[in-house]
């Protein structure tokens, strides 16, 4: 599986599926997540809205992904993971680390070949950019996906790609 670090704006990318940093509620909200639901239209909030009636009641376990459609966005899926809050007294790690490893997965079992991913948690969420990375690398390079053949990162930020490069290229 090859993995590119991109900077941009992840609603724009050209691949089958991209991955939201959502929130439990899965209704949108602010960062990643309030710019997908925005791009993608009222089908994408539908589908959560249907999945909080079903399977989610309580909202979207931390950690845990599940798809729906992209609706107006060019990719065909969204895959929405819920990150962990940074704490400097508790380590989440695992948690962060689940997000990425089941969102890989849910693409595929949709069997898409591309997936571009946020750098999850390191907004609103504050967890430091270079273990943000760190995080998601050890995941992405140790994944032995049957169908997804290529991964973005995609940075927001010239600054944060530069970090990720650094992180990149050191791991």
């Amino acid at each position: 599986m090859e993995i590119n670090l991109v900077e941009g704006d992840i609603t724009t990318q050209q691949v089958d599926a991209i991955v939201n940093a959502a929130n439990s509620s899965l209704l949108g909200g602010g960062g990643v997540d309030g710019a997908i639901h925005r791009r993608g239209g009222p089908a994408i909030l539908a589908e959560c809205r249907a999945l909080r009636a079903s399977r989610y009641g309580r909202g979207l376990p931390t950690g845990q992904a599940v798809a729906t459609t992209a609706g107006e966005l060019s990719a065909r899926w969204v895959i929405h993971t819920v990150g962990p809050v940074w704490s400097a007294s508790e380590d989440r790690s695992a948690l962060l680390r689940d997000c990425y490893a089941n969102s890989l997965r849910v693409a595929d079992d949709l069997g898409v070949t591309t997936v571009a991913f946020p750098l999850i948690s390191a907004g609103i969420y504050g967890w430091p950019i270079d273990d943000a990375v760190r995080q998601a690398l050890t995941v992405l390079r140790s994944a032995a996906p049957v169908n997804v053949t290529e991964v973005r990162l995609v940075l927001f930020g010239a600054e944060t790609l530069a970090t990720a490069r650094r992180v990149f290229d050191a791991a």
